[in-house]
């Protein structure tokens, strides 16, 4: 066989792949991004170019800058670098900013990000001081259709009321064919709570805002709320939290708290996190719940398609259907934001007030100044437990009205939810009694209104400062770890080679018996879970079941 390859044309010859050309601009933009301080993997991902691409770029910047020299009239070329500082730093924060919503699923527009835009660049110009002179920066639509093409954003949009319209009846065709009751449809939602948050006219706000150094009321933590379509299961909540080990939780085991510990440094619900929930806490609950009722182990999960929710878990069990909301109808659909989620925070706000009362309620008790510094996070954690208790099945169930109507009942004999009026008002007189006099129906509304904020600028710098320390290393993160079929084989077939082994060669049988029926037990779980494996595949061997026989080792002679 000739080694040459042949040089004449052929039909069954491949295509040669299209070069994708960059332009002098961008290369100059990436030239830049370097030189304020940007990772070679977020200059990738913002720009949609290959990591080895822009490297190449990097290493190029001579020959870049005295192409430029030629290329670029030399009023251009002064105009573009003197953008620098101020609008890369701009544009960074508000890629953050974008990133928190949607992490929120919140909707965005142009006009909303342009605003967004022109608060973060005067913050920076300001912090630069009086001596930095710089031409107003207006958010101009060609500014912002260049920032979209740079940070790829293609979602910025509005709530799609078309598609919630039609978007019930291609849920009730889901739960008829696969015949799921109103107890197996289950829908989980993420909010933020700031937890250490009073109204803006108590004097403890007041002379905190006023103080320097870190604001308690700024203290937030990220919640994953959720339960079935019956209201007769809410799930244990998941709280994340900025800290993993605080000083309120010594003594307390995690396990055993009244909601599902986790935490990372924004306190922001991620991919890993919800899949762990997912395996580790979802579907456990949902088999004891569905044991209880006595109904079929299987359930449909209703989620938004928000960044820390991993497309790949109807692929992690046959018992759960993932359905995702189609984007931008959340605000219209999603059941635990239609009034779940607002009574939660409403009983918090009341049980934090009733329990800043019953604290300082007394002439050996603190004051309310003594209460409020030492309300921790461990307080926190139990006025979330209860809270959530709060929340009634006749709320639970009637949050499906927008996106499964049918399945709301009228629950005669269950007194229904409290009017939000009356839990107003309730913590309007808990203040007055606290000593805050000038609290009214106003400063708690705006209060719980605060709760659904975005970061403020000064908020982005500390995230995005947060965020450049963690970027040590430039790769993406391991998918998670898979037990596959394979793996339970191999595993089943040491155990079964151990015990084997050891009830040959022991001469204590009693202990030998013992030790084999233990192993046999532990790794049971695993044993039941191959054979169901198996069993879905509808190619069982013959054989399959059978443990294999090892004949022991013969006596040396």
């Amino acid at each position: 066989m000739s080694g040459k390859r042949s040089t004449g044309s052929s039909a069954n010859s491949k295509p040669k792949r299209t070069r994708k050309g960059i332009t002098l601009d961008v290369k100059l933009d990436i030239l830049q991004r370097f030189a304020a301080g940007e990772k070679l993997s977020a200059i990738s991902k913002t720009l949609g170019l290959a990591t080895s691409t822009v490297a190449t770029i990097r290493d190029s910047r001579d020959r870049i800058m005295a192409s430029a020299q030629v290329a670029t009239p030399l009023s251009a070329r002064t105009l573009y670098f003197h953008r620098s500082e101020v609008m890369l730093n701009m544009e960074r924060l508000l890629s953050v900013w974008i990133q928190d919503q949607g992490q929120l699923d919140v909707p965005l527009n142009m006009i909303a990000i342009q605003s967004k835009a022109k608060s973060l660049y005067n913050d920076l110009v300001k912090e630069e001081g009086s001596g930095a002179h710089k031409k107003p920066f207006l958010a101009s639509k060609g500014w912002f259709d260049r920032f979209r093409k740079r940070f790829n954003l293609n979602n910025v949009q509005t709530a799609d009321v078309e598609v919630a319209i039609n978007y019930p009846s291609e849920l009730k065709k889901i739960i008829d064919e696969e015949g799921f009751l109103p107890g197996q449809v289950f829908n989980a939602d993420e909010t933020v709570l700031f937890w250490k948050r009073l109204p803006e006219r108590t004097f403890i706000s007041i002379e905190e805002q006023s103080a320097a150094g870190f604001k308690a009321s700024r203290d937030h933590l990220a919640l994953l709320l959720g339960g079935n379509a019956a209201g007769d299961f809410k799930l244990k909540p998941v709280l994340v939290y900025s800290c993993e080990n605080p000083r309120a939780l010594q003594g307390y085991a995690k396990p055993n708290l009244p909601v599902i510990w986790c935490s990372n440094r924004k306190a922001w619900m991620t991919a890993a996190i919800f899949h762990d929930w997912f395996i580790n806490h979802f579907c456990p609950a949902l088999e004891r719940y569905c044991a209880k009722c006595n109904i079929p182990n299987k359930a449909l999960l209703i989620l938004d398609k928000a960044p820390s929710h991993p497309l790949h878990l109807n692929n992690l069990t046959d018992n759960v259907r993932v359905e995702y909301l189609s984007k931008n109808t959340k605000a219209l659909l999603q059941p635990m934001d239609q009034g779940v989620i607002a009574n939660f925070k409403r009983y918090y706000l009341r049980k934090t007030f009733a329990q800043l009362v019953n604290g300082t309620d007394g002439h050996s008790k603190p004051t309310v100044r003594e209460f409020w510094k030492s309300f921790n996070i461990m307080n926190a954690i139990d006025n979330i437990s209860e809270s959530w208790d709060e929340v009634s099945i006749s709320t639970m169930n009637g949050a499906w009205k927008n996106i499964w109507p049918e399945c709301v009942s009228n629950f005669g004999g269950i007194p229904p939810a409290e009017p939000a009026e009356k839990v107003t008002s309730d913590i309007v007189g808990l203040a007055n009694e606290a000593g805050f006099q000038d609290i009214v129906d106003g400063d708690v509304i705006q209060l719980l209104d605060s709760q659904n904020e975005d970061l403020s600028n000064e908020d982005l710098v500390l995230l995005e400062q947060e965020r450049s320390a963690e970027e040590a290393e430039d790769q993406e993160p391991p998918a998670p770890h898979q037990l596959q079929t394979s793996h339970l084989s191999d595993v089943l077939s040491y155990i079964d080679q151990v015990v084997h082994i050891l009830s040959a060669n022991d001469p204590n049988r009693e202990r030998s018996l013992k030790v084999g029926r233990l192993l046999q037990d532990a790794i049971s779980c695993y044993r039941q879970m191959y054979k169901e494996r198996m069993r879905n595949t509808q190619q069982i061997p013959v054989d399959a079941f059978l443990i294999f026989k090892i004949e022991p080792p013969s006596p040396p002679t």
